[in-house]
Protein backbone atom coordinates (compact mmCIF):
# COMPACT_ATOMS: atom_id res chain seq x y z
CA UNK A 1 0.00 0.00 0.00
CA UNK A 2 1.45 3.35 -1.06
CA UNK A 3 0.96 5.97 1.65
CA UNK A 4 1.85 9.11 -0.25
CA UNK A 5 3.07 11.92 2.03
CA UNK A 6 3.67 15.30 0.42
CA UNK A 7 4.69 18.03 2.86
CA UNK A 8 2.90 21.38 2.57
CA UNK A 9 3.17 24.53 4.66
CA UNK A 10 1.12 27.72 4.83
CA UNK A 11 1.68 30.68 7.15
CA UNK A 12 -0.66 33.57 7.87
CA UNK A 13 -1.12 36.37 10.39
CA UNK A 14 -4.61 36.29 11.92
CA UNK A 15 -6.23 39.64 12.78
CA UNK A 16 -5.55 40.61 16.38
CA UNK A 17 -2.49 38.40 16.81
CA UNK A 18 1.14 39.51 16.71
CA UNK A 19 2.63 36.18 15.61
CA UNK A 20 2.16 34.14 12.46
CA UNK A 21 0.53 30.73 12.53
CA UNK A 22 1.94 28.00 10.33
CA UNK A 23 -0.21 25.10 9.20
CA UNK A 24 1.97 22.25 7.96
CA UNK A 25 2.26 18.55 7.37
CA UNK A 26 2.52 15.70 7.22
CA UNK A 27 5.30 16.50 9.70
CA UNK A 28 8.16 14.17 10.57
CA UNK A 29 8.82 12.69 14.02
CA UNK A 30 12.04 14.72 14.27
CA UNK A 31 10.21 17.96 13.52
CA UNK A 32 7.66 17.16 16.22
CA UNK A 33 10.39 16.43 18.75
CA UNK A 34 11.64 20.00 18.33
CA UNK A 35 8.25 21.49 19.19
CA UNK A 36 6.20 21.90 22.38
CA UNK A 37 2.50 21.38 23.01
CA UNK A 38 0.25 24.24 24.10
CA UNK A 39 -1.04 23.65 27.63
CA UNK A 40 -4.68 23.72 26.45
CA UNK A 41 -4.23 20.66 24.22
CA UNK A 42 -5.44 18.24 26.87
CA UNK A 43 -8.72 16.89 25.48
CA UNK A 44 -7.45 13.32 25.14
CA UNK A 45 -4.47 13.15 27.52
CA UNK A 46 -1.94 15.45 29.18
CA UNK A 47 -0.11 17.67 26.64
CA UNK A 48 3.25 15.94 27.22
CA UNK A 49 1.70 12.52 26.71
CA UNK A 50 -0.21 13.70 23.65
CA UNK A 51 3.02 15.10 22.21
CA UNK A 52 4.61 11.66 22.56
CA UNK A 53 1.55 10.07 20.93
CA UNK A 54 1.83 12.41 17.93
CA UNK A 55 5.47 11.43 17.47
CA UNK A 56 4.56 7.74 17.58
CA UNK A 57 1.84 8.22 14.96
CA UNK A 58 4.19 10.19 12.70
CA UNK A 59 6.59 7.24 12.81
CA UNK A 60 3.97 4.84 11.37
CA UNK A 61 4.08 4.11 7.62
CA UNK A 62 0.46 5.18 7.26
CA UNK A 63 0.51 7.78 10.04
CA UNK A 64 0.34 11.46 9.27
CA UNK A 65 0.21 14.44 11.59
CA UNK A 66 -0.93 17.88 10.46
CA UNK A 67 -0.23 20.71 12.88
CA UNK A 68 -0.86 24.39 13.43
CA UNK A 69 1.94 26.12 15.31
CA UNK A 70 3.15 29.53 16.31
CA UNK A 71 6.91 29.52 16.65
CA UNK A 72 7.85 26.30 18.41
CA UNK A 73 4.44 25.83 20.02
CA UNK A 74 1.85 23.44 18.60
CA UNK A 75 -1.60 25.02 18.95
CA UNK A 76 -3.56 22.49 16.94
CA UNK A 77 -3.23 19.09 15.31
CA UNK A 78 -5.02 16.43 13.29
CA UNK A 79 -4.04 12.75 13.28
CA UNK A 80 -4.48 10.09 10.59
CA UNK A 81 -3.69 6.41 11.16
CA UNK A 82 -5.05 2.89 10.91
CA UNK A 83 -7.99 2.19 13.24
CA UNK A 84 -7.26 0.82 16.69
CA UNK A 85 -7.14 -2.96 16.91
CA UNK A 86 -9.90 -3.04 19.54
CA UNK A 87 -12.39 -1.24 17.27
CA UNK A 88 -14.57 -2.91 14.68
CA UNK A 89 -13.06 -0.70 11.97
CA UNK A 90 -9.84 -2.71 12.12
CA UNK A 91 -11.65 -5.89 11.12
CA UNK A 92 -10.44 -7.18 7.78
CA UNK A 93 -7.11 -5.36 8.17
CA UNK A 94 -7.96 -3.10 5.26
CA UNK A 95 -4.75 -1.41 4.03
CA UNK A 96 -6.79 1.40 2.44
CA UNK A 97 -8.95 2.33 5.43
CA UNK A 98 -7.55 5.31 7.38
CA UNK A 99 -9.04 6.96 10.43
CA UNK A 100 -9.01 10.69 11.04
CA UNK A 101 -8.48 9.96 14.69
CA UNK A 102 -8.27 13.26 16.55
CA UNK A 103 -8.53 16.95 15.92
CA UNK A 104 -7.82 19.54 18.59
CA UNK A 105 -7.18 23.29 18.70
CA UNK A 106 -6.06 25.23 21.78
CA UNK A 107 -8.86 27.33 23.27
CA UNK A 108 -7.32 30.73 22.52
CA UNK A 109 -6.76 29.81 18.86
CA UNK A 110 -10.28 28.68 18.05
CA UNK A 111 -12.47 30.68 15.65
CA UNK A 112 -9.47 31.08 13.30
CA UNK A 113 -10.51 28.29 10.97
CA UNK A 114 -7.50 26.17 11.93
CA UNK A 115 -9.49 22.95 11.91
CA UNK A 116 -10.51 23.36 8.28
CA UNK A 117 -7.06 24.56 7.26
CA UNK A 118 -5.39 21.50 8.77
CA UNK A 119 -7.86 18.99 7.35
CA UNK A 120 -7.78 20.51 3.88
CA UNK A 121 -3.99 20.48 3.87
CA UNK A 122 -4.01 16.74 4.60
CA UNK A 123 -5.86 16.08 1.34
CA UNK A 124 -3.72 18.39 -0.83
CA UNK A 125 -2.35 16.91 -4.07
CA UNK A 126 -4.58 13.86 -3.86
CA UNK A 127 -2.62 12.33 -0.98
CA UNK A 128 -5.63 10.38 0.30
CA UNK A 129 -7.39 9.54 -2.95
CA UNK A 130 -6.38 5.87 -2.68
CA UNK A 131 -7.96 5.35 0.76
CA UNK A 132 -11.29 5.47 2.55
CA UNK A 133 -10.95 8.12 5.25
CA UNK A 134 -13.40 7.94 8.15
CA UNK A 135 -13.92 9.57 11.50
CA UNK A 136 -16.11 8.54 14.42
CA UNK A 137 -17.64 11.46 16.27
CA UNK A 138 -18.60 10.76 19.89
CA UNK A 139 -20.28 13.48 21.93
CA UNK A 140 -18.25 12.57 25.05
CA UNK A 141 -15.10 13.75 23.27
CA UNK A 142 -16.55 17.18 22.53
CA UNK A 143 -15.59 20.25 24.54
CA UNK A 144 -19.14 21.36 25.26
CA UNK A 145 -18.17 23.32 28.37
CA UNK A 146 -15.55 25.60 26.78
CA UNK A 147 -17.43 26.02 23.51
CA UNK A 148 -20.74 26.86 25.15
CA UNK A 149 -22.50 24.86 22.43
CA UNK A 150 -25.29 22.36 22.90
CA UNK A 151 -24.56 18.78 21.93
CA UNK A 152 -26.56 19.25 18.70
CA UNK A 153 -24.86 22.52 17.76
CA UNK A 154 -21.48 20.87 18.36
CA UNK A 155 -22.52 17.93 16.20
CA UNK A 156 -23.51 20.34 13.41
CA UNK A 157 -20.16 22.14 13.75
CA UNK A 158 -18.23 18.85 13.45
CA UNK A 159 -20.27 17.79 10.43
CA UNK A 160 -19.57 21.11 8.70
CA UNK A 161 -15.89 20.76 9.54
CA UNK A 162 -15.64 17.32 7.94
CA UNK A 163 -17.67 18.41 4.92
CA UNK A 164 -14.85 20.81 3.99
CA UNK A 165 -13.11 17.77 2.42
CA UNK A 166 -16.34 16.13 1.25
CA UNK A 167 -16.70 13.72 4.15
CA UNK A 168 -20.35 12.75 4.51
CA UNK A 169 -22.53 11.00 7.08
CA UNK A 170 -22.66 7.20 6.72
CA UNK A 171 -25.07 4.89 8.52
CA UNK A 172 -23.75 2.06 10.69
CA UNK A 173 -24.92 -0.39 13.34
CA UNK A 174 -21.77 0.08 15.43
CA UNK A 175 -22.93 -0.07 19.08
CA UNK A 176 -20.80 2.86 20.28
CA UNK A 177 -22.08 5.17 17.57
CA UNK A 178 -25.65 3.97 18.04
CA UNK A 179 -25.44 4.52 21.81
CA UNK A 180 -26.31 8.22 21.40
CA UNK A 181 -28.12 9.98 18.54
CA UNK A 182 -25.51 12.77 18.39
CA UNK A 183 -22.71 10.33 17.60
CA UNK A 184 -21.97 9.81 13.92
CA UNK A 185 -19.72 8.23 11.32
CA UNK A 186 -18.29 10.51 8.62
CA UNK A 187 -16.61 9.04 5.55
CA UNK A 188 -14.77 10.10 2.41
CA UNK A 189 -14.15 7.51 -0.30
CA UNK A 190 -11.14 8.48 -2.39
CA UNK A 191 -11.50 8.52 -6.16
CA UNK A 192 -8.91 5.71 -6.55
CA UNK A 193 -10.45 3.31 -4.04
CA UNK A 194 -11.50 0.00 -5.67
CA UNK A 195 -15.09 -1.20 -5.45
CA UNK A 196 -13.97 -4.29 -3.51
CA UNK A 197 -12.72 -2.06 -0.68
CA UNK A 198 -15.97 -0.08 -0.61
CA UNK A 199 -17.93 -3.34 -0.34
CA UNK A 200 -15.66 -4.60 2.41
CA UNK A 201 -16.13 -1.36 4.34
CA UNK A 202 -19.91 -1.76 3.96
CA UNK A 203 -19.69 -5.19 5.56
CA UNK A 204 -17.75 -3.68 8.46
CA UNK A 205 -20.25 -0.84 8.87
CA UNK A 206 -23.20 -3.24 9.09
CA UNK A 207 -22.86 -6.50 10.96
CA UNK A 208 -26.52 -7.03 11.79
CA UNK A 209 -27.97 -8.65 8.69
CA UNK A 210 -31.40 -7.08 9.08
CA UNK A 211 -29.79 -3.62 8.77
CA UNK A 212 -27.52 -4.37 5.80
Amino acid sequence: MDHKKIYHSHSFLPPGLDAEITVEGPVSPDHLRGLQMHADLDAFRKPKDQHEALIEIAELPEGRIIIARTGDWIVGYVTFHYPDEIERWSQGNMPDLIELGAIEVANSYRDLGLGKKMIRLAFTDGQLENVITFTTEYYWHWDLESSGLSVWDYRKMMENLMKCVDMVWFATDDPEICSHPANCLMVRIGSKVPLASVEQFDRIRFQQRFMY
